[in-house]
């Protein structure tokens, strides 16, 4: 089967590697329907994922059709259509219980798919923990509004969930990309008094004004003022970062009011400075790392009763065959793109 492989660092290569077999009665095969490149994946080819192997196949956000189910799998069958979890999780462990799965300490818990085992840029994949990793797709729901169920939307459901935001609230988001428009579906649900986006390309500002008219945007050279003169308080009662660069996480703690919840879901390239002196006194809140994607169900169920869409997040479609030119496409920032779909 063809599969899109990191084979070292700055290096993708579309490769012919033996189709995927189960490996443990918890396992499952998935043919893949379609597939998506994330942000993720760019970070794996640059080096800055240093627990991504080298000849691992890449690809975490993906639906498909369940082909073989291992014994001891009672949540799948084959068959079915399934939207696969970003996480890979053993639902047993300590961490599991807590609800923290991204921490999970099976060997193949946490961020596994398309990091430390093959992923879904291909034909076929296998999931670990099917039981967890595996969501059923309501009848109804296509292949391309499933998509980001258990990865973008998972982000955005679980930072909008450990933001801890409420009505009277004035939320700040930061970035405008793919993971923040996904954050921005799942704020939207908790019902904030007032929402800001804050974006430095105009193009995707316009897109969101189009797309959700009462919410408000600002270009990053005027975040801070303009938070302060839209907020009751001095700034944004919770503030979360999606856009991953060092003048954003700067931004993120100065346009939070006092004791604000700071929520910080981008993936950095390289460490960030906390300037605690200057931050003293402002009591502030920071909640920071990797999704707990345990969410996939719920997800699922808001995109069947039309709560959640991110349809408008693909711009873009191409064969998997063609997957050099989509990369290209997606790293560039080319014709508009948001997000590129991956068909095999």
């Amino acid at each position: 089967m063809l599969a899109y492989t990191y084979t070292g660092p700055g290096r993708f290569g579309l490769l012919e590697k033996p189709k995927p077999v189960l490996l443990d009665p918890r396992d499952a095969i998935v043919r893949v329907s379609l597939a998506s490149i994330c942000t993720s994946d760019l970070h794996i080819k640059h080096g800055s994922v240093p627990r991504a192997v080298s000849g691992v196949t890449v690809g975490h956000e993906l639906v498909g059709v369940v082909e073989q189910a291992g014994a001891a799998v009672t949540a799948v069958a084959p068959g079915d259509r399934v939207a696969v979890n970003v996480e890979t999780f053993c639902g047993q462990c300590f961490f599991c219980r807590q609800g923290y799965v991204n921490n999970c300490t099976d060997p193949d818990g946490g961020w596994a798919l398309g990091c430390r085992i093959d992923g879904g840029l291909a034909e076929y994949v296998r999931v670990p923990h099917a039981d967890q990793g595996l969501t059923p797709i309501p009848a109804g729901v296509s292949d391309r509004q499933a998509l980001f169920a258990g990865d973008l939307l998972a982000t955005g459901f679980w930072a909008a969930r450990i933001s801890e935001i409420t009505p009277a609230d004035t939320v700040l988001l930061i970035g405008a990309g793919p993971t923040g428009l996904c954050t921005l579906e799942c704020v939207l649900l908790k019902q904030p008094q007032r929402v800001i986006v804050c974006e430095k390309d105009p193009a995707r500002r316009r897109s969101v004004r189009l797309h959700y008219p009462h919410v408000l945007t600002v270009g990053p050279e005027h975040a801070a003022a303009f938070v302060r003169a839209n907020s009751p308080h001095g700034g944004a009662d919770r503030v979360i970062e999606a856009a991953g660069g060092p003048a954003t996480f700067q931004l993120a703690w100065q346009c939070a009011r006092p004791n604000a919840i700071v929520t910080v879901v981008a993936l950095y390239s390289e460490p960030q400075l906390l300037p605690l002196p200057q931050m003293y006194g402002k009591n502030l809140t920071f909640k920071t790392g990797g999704v707990d994607g345990c969410d996939c169900p719920e997800i699922l169920g808001l995109i069947a009763a039309g709560r959640l869409n991110t349809l408008p997040l693909i711009t873009h479609t191409y064969p998997l065959c063609q997957v050099d030119a989509a990369f290209e496409l997606f790293e560039n920032r080319r014709d508009g793109v948001i997000k590129v779909a991956v068909t095999p």
